[in-house]
């Protein structure tokens, strides 16, 4: 197959091929989209995903203990708002031992132990009071261990779905051509800068804007690929050669 063909010269299988891939990785990149905003939006207790909710994320908290930022922010679905507070006033109140044995362990055992009963060694611990005591600490962010952890699972990742969908955008036919070329590169520079500034974050928080705005560019690298890619499959008007090549 020469590399320089357009959707319109391959074959109607790849075509097909083609389509069903970004559809998958489509719905893919949505519920990954979706879970991100769940899981760092509304840290600043206020409504939508923000940059002080990347900085809370990566760098902490400057006012919030690890426990209160974990409620506030990705476990905040897991309770009822009336227990965030009632942990919230605990925290705040001195995180006495007694007060938390007659108020804080019921919350803990109906909604949190499940999880966090020390049988995964990734996962917080929180039962019994010195455990939970170790996260009523200031929040300093994601710890460098996490932070390594979740970069080589996101470079992996989003590497393979940007080179599959690479792959198939190269078939399309765009101009200018430097534009087509920048539309190809973006994500992987974007990708880089995005891991990078999540460590630079921890030292200084303008580092932030960087992770917020890679991501857009990301997001739009991948939506412009995806829609030029699926339109000129299907709709564009040069598809009179697939009638003769149906392998």
């Amino acid at each position: 197959m020469n590399r320089s063909a357009h959707f319109h010269d391959l074959p109607l299988g790849s075509n097909i091929l083609y389509t069903m891939t970004l559809l998958v990785l489509g719905m893919g990149y949505l519920f990954a989209m979706l879970y991100l905003f769940g899981t760092h939006a509304g840290r600043d207790e206020r409504p939508g995903l923000s940059v002080d909710d990347l900085v809370i994320a990566y760098s902490g908290s400057q006012k919030d203990t690890r426990l209160e930022a974990a409620i506030k922010g990705p476990m905040s679905g897991m309770l009822h708002k009336e227990d965030v507070g009632e942990i919230v006033a605990w925290v705040r109140g001195g995180a006495g031992r007694e007060p938390y044995q007659a108020r804080i362990v019921p919350i803990l055992q109906e909604h949190c132990v499940a999880c966090h009963n020390g049988s995964n060694p990734h996962i917080r611990d929180l039962q019994g009071y010195d455990n939970v005591m170790k996260v009523v600490k200031l929040d300093t962010g994601m710890d460098v261990f996490t932070l390594i952890r979740v970069s080589h699972i996101h470079l992996f990742g989003m590497t393979f779905i940007f080179f599959i969908t690479s792959m198939i955008f190269v078939h399309a036919e765009v101009r200018p051509l430097w534009f087509k070329y920048a539309v190809i590169a973006t994500p992987f520079v974007a990708i880089i800068l995005d891991v990078t500034a999540w460590y630079l974050t921890k030292v200084y928080v303008a580092f932030a804007w960087v992770v917020m705005i890679s991501g857009v560019f990301m997001g739009l690298a991948f939506a412009v690929q995806w829609t030029i890619s699926l339109y000129q499959i299907w709709f564009d008007g040069a598809r009179g050669s697939h009638g003769g090549s149906q392998a």
